[in-house]
Formats: C-alpha cells, structure tokens, sequence
C-alpha cells in the first residue's frame, strides 16, 4: 500500500509540473484573427456592432482534432455578445 500511495503522488506531481509550465494536453484553444466594425446596432442600448473572427481549435493530446472558423458579434457599448438568427420564411 505505501508503495502505491508514493507512485500515485510521484504521477500526481508530474501532473502538476507540466500543468505549471503551461502544456496544455486537451481541451480547446481560440485564437482572435481579426476585428471589423459590423453594419447595424445593438438592440439593446443602440450601440455600434463589432465583428470578431475567431479561430477555434480542438486538441487532444497535442494532436489537433478539429479547427472551426467563427464569426462572433459583439456590442461596443454595453459588451454584450449578439447572436444572429435565420431569417423565418413563411408561406
């Protein structure tokens, strides 16, 4: 028992050594591409849209899994994150 409890935190602080030194093993990384000012305003106080173009990458153990580009809306004024909807078409 004593033997498995010390190689348990040895894991246990390897762990946590490569947590500190910023390897990041898997999980999900976003990196901003670009800024544009968007045409319209915000619905809620009325101010200026911003365009965020977001490059979004899934990685599991250092290996990439999936690479998304997004287009996130934003409003300058209050900071609020807009979401855009489909247009209904109705007969």
């Amino acid at each position: 028992m004593e033997g498995s409890s010390s190689s348990a935190s040895a894991s246990m602080g390897a762990a946590a050594r490569a947590a500190r030194a910023g390897a990041k093993v898997c999980g999900k990384e976003e990196k901003v591409v670009g800024v544009q000012k968007a045409p319209g305003s915000c619905p809620y106080c009325g101010g200026g849209v911003v365009a965020t173009d977001v490059e979004a990458k899934w990685v599991l153990c250092f290996l990439p899994l999936c690479l998304k580009n997004k287009r996130r809306f934003a409003c300058t004024a209050c900071a609020r994150r807009l979401v855009t909807y489909p247009a209904i078409v109705q007969d």
